[in-house]
């Protein structure tokens, strides 16, 4: 009979991935979630071979502190909740604490940040489980996320992804829904450098009317 092995970190965080990263909207849906909890009035999404080169997700939100960088990677750290009783209210998009440890456990991750307290910007890069030290960057108030090769250290899954076109069309469909629950936020897509949506802050019926068009 085979030993009883604990798994390492890698690899319990890249089948964590498996659960929470299907596809490159997966991970998308994840990162608009958390601007969206930030607070942000405008989010940016840029997308590379329908997601699967590059997912870039910037946001004018609250922001995170260079001494929670590393925690905003870490699975199970959020600040969402810090008791039971808080799952009974919690408003929130995201409260688990896995999306961004899973997103960064199969891809190239690049996570820049900074509060409204802070002089500039801190930068903290991730792949697999090898994490960089925070430095100093430019940025203004908020954060941008950028997921580089999707899945570049589990070809296994990254086998099953499909076309490019494919792939933007599921990305694109998340985007859309979530522009279409918060109005009053401004999103903007690109996909490979051109830009497919522009949807500046609106009323609900606005928003409908930009997205599906009048009737």
């Amino acid at each position: 009979m085979t030993a009883i092995k604990l798994l390492p970190d890698l690899l319990i965080n890249q089948i964590a991935a498996g659960e929470v990263v299907e596809r490159p909207a997966s991970a998308l849906k994840e990162l608009l979630e958390n601007s969206l909890d930030a607070g942000a009035s405008e989010i940016t999404v840029q997308l590379a071979q329908g997601g699967i080169k590059l997912i870039r997700v910037a946001d004018d939100g609250s922001g995170i502190s260079r001494d929670d960088l590393p925690l905003a990677l870490a699975r199970h750290a959020t600040s969402k909740i810090t008791t039971l009783e808080d799952l009974q209210r919690v408003a929130s998009l995201g409260f688990r604490g896995e999306a961004l440890a899973s997103i960064a456990a199969v891809s190239r991750l690049l996570l820049t940040s900074r509060t409204a307290a802070e002089k500039h910007a801190w930068q903290l890069q991730v792949e697999g489980n090898r994490y960089s030290q925070s430095e100093p960057a430019a940025l203004a108030a908020g954060s941008v996320v950028e997921v580089h090769d999707l899945y570049f250290n589990t070809p296994a899954r990254r086998k099953f992804l499909k076309t490019e076109a494919t792939e933007f069309a599921h990305c694109e469909e998340t985007f859309l829904r979530l522009a279409l629950s918060r109005a009053a936020i401004g999103f903007t897509l690109q996909h490979n450098g051109k830009v497919r949506h522009h949807l500046r802050p609106a009323d609900a019926q606005q928003r409908i009317a930009a997205i599906l068009g009048q009737e």
